[in-house]
């Protein structure tokens, strides 16, 4: 599974990347800080997932899921957030999983495989 990751603090793109390029079947294959950023890598490769924080600077979490998905039909996006209210924004903003950043790696990595087998499905 191929991820690109989106957050605009570099600390917690280095710990995700660790984490996810500890497991064998994920590949991390682009990073990001701002919105735009994102949607560079995004026009010029779709991934199977993108993970991305709730309040990436640059454009609203609706708007870029919006984006994200003109682009990149067939992707996932998983949204991450420290804030707790912030699930259900995530959610009706049209995310496929919201992991709070709180939670266990094990719980992002659950909500990635869970992804990618939706991926493989459709």
């Amino acid at each position: 599974m191929r991820v690109t990751l989106a957050d605009e603090r570099h600390k917690v793109r280095f710990a995700l990347r660790a984490l996810l390029q500890r497991q064998m079947d994920v590949e991390v294959v682009g990073e990001a800080s701002n919105a735009q950023d994102l949607m560079a890598l995004a026009e010029n490769e779709c991934t199977d997932i993108f993970l991305l924080d709730c309040e990436l600077p640059g454009m609203k979490l609706h708007d870029l899921v919006e984006s994200l998905r003109d682009t990149c039909p067939e992707a996932m996006v998983i949204a991450l957030s420290g804030r707790v209210d912030a699930r259900r924004m995530a959610l009706s903003a049209g995310v496929d999983a919201f992991v709070s950043k709180g939670d266990p790696p094990e719980r992002l990595l659950s909500a990635l495989q869970s992804c990618a087998e939706r991926c493989s499905d459709v």
